[in-house]
């Protein structure tokens, strides 16, 4: 008898457990830790970006393999999780940046944009015939001359971070950034430290599947790190595995 309440309240997005859990919710977190890892990481020049790439062949194009998305000149996102689900959010999200220009003249704010998507996912955990989006976004930006890192969780929360890590091996990475992140970083420090987060977790680390963005605060402008950029930097660190 309990087990046909379990599957029941498993089955149902909109049925509350007797203690209070959606279990779809839940799930949709697991599909998040299946993903590979993405790391944002707020500095007082601006925000960095970090995705780490798979691919499932050698024969798959890299630059096909999208892990960190423009979704205005002055934001970025980055995603771990369902990869389908992450792409139709970020459409959402630029709709949305596109009407707040159109319509006000200016572009939008992190924060409005951020709770814009985590109202549209939220929306999913309360209607019949849909599931939750099984992905998690960091989404990093310049508001009003400041940096702005925040996080959208399945269940529709978002949480502002001053460094941060989602997909898998999330609590690993995070206890790396919480021991050495400092508040004083530059921008090209944030850059080593995002790296550096997601290259601990790996024992093949290569630079050719991570992708990193940054947000300045003097330009306000997104930026994407070329791969002789990455190259240079990951020598410097000294994270290359060596043969």
């Amino acid at each position: 008898m309990q087990n046909s309440q379990q599957q029941a309240y498993d089955r149902g997005i909109t049925i509350f457990s007797p203690d209070g859990r959606l279990y779809q919710v839940e799930y949709a977190r697991e599909a998040v830790k299946r993903g590979t890892p993405s790391v944002g990481v707020r500095t007082q020049d601006g925000v960095v970006l970090a995705a780490a790439k798979r691919t499932r062949s050698p024969l798959v194009e890299g630059d096909s393999v999208e892990k960190i998305h423009k979704v205005d000149d002055h934001v970025g996102i980055a995603s771990a999780g369902h990869v389908a689900d992450a792409r139709s959010l970020i459409d959402f999200a630029r709709r949305r940046a596109q009407i707040e220009s159109l319509r006000y003249g200016q572009p939008i704010g992190v924060e409005t944009l951020t709770k814009a998507i985590t109202d549209h996912v939220q929306e999913y955990t309360q209607t019949g015939g849909a599931r939750p989006f099984g992905v998690s976004l960091l989404v990093g930006g310049v508001e009003d001359g400041q940096p702005r890192l925040y996080e959208t969780d399945p269940s529709g929360t978002p949480y502002e971070w001053k460094a941060v890590a989602v997909g898998g091996d999330r609590e690993e990475i995070q206890r790396f950034l919480e021991e050495h992140y400092r508040e004083d970083a530059d921008l090209d420090a944030g850059i080593d430290l995002a790296i550096e987060a997601l290259a601990s977790v790996d024992d093949d680390f290569d630079t050719t599947q991570v992708s990193v963005a940054t947000v300045d605060v003097e330009t306000g402008s997104l930026r994407m790190l070329d791969d002789d950029e990455l190259a240079t930097i990951t020598d410097e660190l000294d994270l290359e595995d060596e043969e």
